[in-house]
């Protein structure tokens, strides 16, 4: 099973967050997962994976602008039912406490509803997210950095964790209905 990671990142904040999604991702048995900035992300690989997860930093409560010009370019997989099916997930970051998590989430949600994903997020029996997670996917908060002499505020090893569980939870998920469709 494929699983494709793409996301923008600007100050290496979502980046570190896309790392660990795609490794909770790899861990999974027989997962192939593959991550990409979305500068260097090809549209035309989704039609050909099992699942894609997407994210970016919330930008005033919305997509980044880099990542919405890349999704506004899968017109023609939608026109073709290309993406019906395949999971979704999706995680942000955002610079400050209550900066926009969840909106940003939800709206990386909606293009993958329109072209007919099935979504997963996260429950709430995991500890990390039930205590300052999102069921939508993972969205964590990096304070913006005062200066470029500073040092980065990467996400902690908590945000890690719920990266790493998404990208887990996608694959399971995953494997289930491919096992489910090949055994048809």
């Amino acid at each position: 099973m494929k699983i494709y990671v793409v996301y923008d990142s600007e100050n290496g904040h979502t980046e570190a967050l896309a790392r660990a999604v795609m490794e909770g991702a790899s861990g999974v048995d027989g997962a192939e997962a593959e991550i990409s900035h979305v500068n260097d992300a090809d549209i035309y690989k989704l039609e050909h994976m099992d699942a894609i997860i997407w994210g970016c930093p919330g930008h005033f409560g919305t997509i980044s602008a880099g990542l919405k010009t890349w999704i506004d370019r899968l017109g023609y997989l939608w026109a073709q039912g290309k993406l019906v099916g395949k999971v979704g997930g999706v995680f942000c970051t955002t610079a400050t406490v209550h900066g926009g998590l969840e909106s940003t989430m939800i709206n990386l949600i909606t293009p993958m509803l329109h072209n007919g994903m099935i979504i997963v997020g996260l429950p709430g029996n995991i500890p990390e997210n039930a205590l300052y997670g999102s069921y939508y996917g993972v969205g964590v908060t990096c304070p913006v950095e005062l200066s470029e002499d500073d040092p980065k505020n990467l996400p902690s090893e908590n945000d890690l964790v719920l990266g790493r569980a998404l990208g887990r939870r996608v694959a399971e998920v995953t494997k289930q209905l491919v096992a489910s469709s090949a055994a048809r």
